[in-house]
């Protein structure tokens, strides 16, 4: 039965243990060699093929290629056998750490895969390419890199329901680190102590400030995360020579709690699975249906909707407010105060976080499209821009509380829409969860997450391609080292060639 793990912050004179220490309950959570169960092997296939698929649909991006190439730029380190790179050929191999750094980057160029929100936010799908990418150097099989998945899963999403970051504008890669060193940990069999040790320098590593997902957004956004990864790679081969962190890195009177969060007097208590407990966390995540921050997903269905039952020609429009969570309101609403988030010349990146963007663009065209949807000239159309500027949010205390409900019935993303026109109509509607969530009208299932496979993959790779990783993917735990080694996606022949190949440094 999972139990709650106090944490706090400590006085150096009281020498706090390390076995009260969160570092070490997540290392021993790590270490533990519990077997995963069929449902979440089944999940992480799932989630897998999410990455593949949003990473091919971003392989000809000008971040993806400029991490690429910098990956490629690095020869394999002579420790292992090397890892893949998502749309080079099977052959092409990097460091671990440089293909955990460029996969990672293709994984979140598009901010399309899944998502756990709770105290924080979370892409826990970033945690597989660094397990991943470990898990072909060394040579590891399926169920190595399964049991490795779900411990990155479930320490991030355990952080992540306990521990909030963004309020103190502190990055939330921040849980990312030392759940990716944890995963692999918990993949190449590591004892707790190394693990420990790991984790401390994968989280002193990786806190920087939101300034990356503030005002006019840059290509930062899509690397943080990959940052993240390739320091828990090499965190954890500084503590595999015996190398040692500062220490305690949450609890300490200067550490992370007390001068990068709620400070001195702070407390939270972080769920984590007991000894012989199997290892969940990954079944209360979802994936995205549409290629939009995920706090849009809901908003977008409900535009969707709407478009199917009126039409909103801007003129006709008075206002439009969004009723929704504090979260929704301060992030990607108009409580975030970014003038960015209503400009038309704006970054992809800024309109991907701006909700009035997107829930204009939607009810016009009763869906969204990962490419179209953002292109200048969608930004820029007059109409467009009319509507849009109409749309503000505003932060509802009822859609607040059901945004941090523990109870799966009340639990919410979404929010109410006010739709006043200028004849004084008003039209109204709420959705709660998006339609692809778990507990929304179209849940994803296997047959999706394939589909938007598919879908992405059919224009980048080759049709026998598609089939091989689907094959591939789909026997998981009971693939070879040989066959873990191929578990990546091969470009068509072009591609690539067509894709900027910035030079640097290296």
């Amino acid at each position: 039965m999972t139990t709650n793990h106090h944490l706090r912050v400590h006085r150096s004179d009281e020498n706090l243990a390390r076995e009260g220490q969160l570092a070490w309950r997540i290392a021993e959570v790590a270490a533990d060699p519990v077997a995963v169960d069929d449902d979440v092997v089944d999940m992480i296939i799932n989630r897998i093929i999410d990455n593949a698929s949003v990473a091919a649909a971003s392989l000809t991006r000008a971040p993806v290629s400029a991490a690429r190439q910098q990956a490629l730029d690095h020869a394999v380190s002579v420790g292992g056998a090397g890892a893949t790179v998502f749309g080079c050929t099977l052959d092409r191999k990097t460091s671990p750490e440089w293909a955990a750094w460029a996969n990672g980057v293709a994984v979140r160029e598009l901010d399309y895969h899944d998502t756990f929100l709770a105290a924080d936010y979370s892409h826990p799908g970033d945690n597989i390419p660094p397990i991943l990418a470990v898990a072909q150097h060394v040579g590891a099989d399926g169920a190595a890199l399964v049991r490795g998945i779900a411990t990155g899963y479930e320490i991030q999403i355990d952080l992540v329901r306990a521990i909030c970051l963004h309020k103190h504008k502190i990055d939330h890669v921040a849980h990312l680190g030392p759940s990716a060193a944890a995963g692999i940990g918990t993949l190449l069999g590591l004892d707790t102590e190394t693990i420990y040790q790991a984790v401390g320098q994968a989280l002193h590593t990786t806190t920087a400030t939101r300034q990356s997902r503030k005002g006019e957004i840059s290509t930062w956004k899509a690397h943080a995360p990959a940052f993240a990864g390739k320091m828990a790679v090499e965190a954890v081969d500084r503590a595999m020579r015996g190398e040692t962190s500062p220490s305690p890195i949450y609890e300490g009177e200067d550490g992370v709690i007390a001068y990068l969060l709620d400070g001195p007097e702070a407390a939270y208590e972080v769920p984590l699975p007991v000894t012989g407990e199997a290892k969940r966390g990954i079944l209360d995540s979802y994936t995205k249906e549409h290629s939009a921050e995920y706090q849009a997903q809901a908003w977008i269905d409900l535009a969707r909707k709407l478009h199917n039952e009126a039409s909103f020609d801007p003129a006709d429009v008075e206002s439009i407010v969004l009723h929704t969570s504090h979260h929704t309101h301060y992030v990607i609403g108009s409580g975030a105060n970014d003038p960015q988030k209503y400009d038309p010349t704006a970054s992809r990146e800024t309109l991907d976080h701006s909700i009035p963007y997107i829930f204009a663009v939607a009810l016009q065209d009763g869906g969204w499209h990962h490419v179209d949807s953002y292109t200048p000239e969608r930004a820029g159309r007059e109409d467009t821009v009319a509507l849009w500027h109409k749309i503000t949010t505003a932060e509802d205390a009822e859609w607040t509380r059901r945004y941090h409900s523990e109870d799966p019935d009340e639990k919410a993303f979404g929010g109410r829409v006010v739709i006043t026109l200028a004849d004084g109509t008003v039209i109204e509607d709420e959705i709660a969860v998006a339609d692809a969530h778990p507990l929304g009208a179209r849940p994803f299932a296997r047959e999706q997450y394939i589909a938007k496979f598919r879908t992405l993959a059919e224009p980048v790779l080759e049709a026998a391609e598609i089939e091989r990783f689907l094959s591939l993917v789909q026997r998981l735990p009971e693939l070879s080292v040989d066959e873990v080694r191929e578990l990546s996606i091969v470009a068509k022949p072009g591609v690539l060639a067509a894709a900027p190949a910035p030079k640097g440094l290296f």
